[in-house]
């Protein structure tokens, strides 16, 4: 179990900071990057509930439950895989994972019409906070990708799936959050270009 008894260390004064492994890299290195974005993920995730109406119970344990795996990938991606031997067991993210969050996203998505067009990040105001988790999910796909495109380092495939996958769910869920698509707004090719 985590234990803070002090917020502040000065240890990060010099812009380092301490991986997993207490080997000490530049704040600005790709995984710091990465597991730093998949927390700014986790805090957009953590808004979008905020906005749920209190009777939408299942779509916000299921959020709860993908704040906890947000907490599991980050503790993944900062005790880099070097094949080295630890003094403990690094938590890393799981298939199962990745499983559940693919079949809480195809439940939601059989109860939806299919798209016709593309849709604005619009509508209720928690469709719209999770199109804005959905978007900081991409972000941090891209730094993890970046990271992986890396040849020394190494991000495992569960990680990289369950953060493709959980764009893909807060997609889906934003149009459950917009009365099942009935409100998305969509998007209208060149409707504003001749507008003054």
């Amino acid at each position: 179990m985590v234990k803070l008894n002090k917020i502040y260390t000065k240890t990060g004064d010099q812009g380092t900071t301490g991986l997993g492994t207490g080997d000490r890299v530049a704040k600005h290195n790709a995984r710091i990057a990465a597991y730093g974005t998949v927390d700014e993920t986790n805090a957009a995730v953590g808004l979008a509930r905020t906005e749920l109406p209190t009777e939408w119970t299942d779509l916000d344990q299921q959020l709860m439950r993908i704040q906890n795996d947000l907490f599991d990938l980050g503790a993944d991606l900062c005790v880099p895989d070097t094949g080295a031997e630890l003094e403990f067991d690094p938590l890393r993210i799981t298939d199962a994972q990745v499983a559940r969050l693919e079949d809480e996203l195809d439940v939601m998505n059989s109860k939806l019409e299919p798209l016709k067009s593309f849709i604005l990040p619009a509508g209720h105001r928690a469709a719209a906070a999770l199109h804005l988790a959905r978007t900081v999910s991409r972000r941090a796909e891209r730094e993890m990708t970046l990271l992986a495109a890396d040849v020394s380092e190494v991000v495992s495939a569960p990680a990289l799936k369950y953060i493709n996958r959980l764009s893909d769910y807060l997609f889906v869920a934003a149009r459950v959050a917009n009365d099942y698509g009935k409100n998305d707004v969509l998007w209208v090719p060149g409707a504003t270009r001749d507008s003054g």
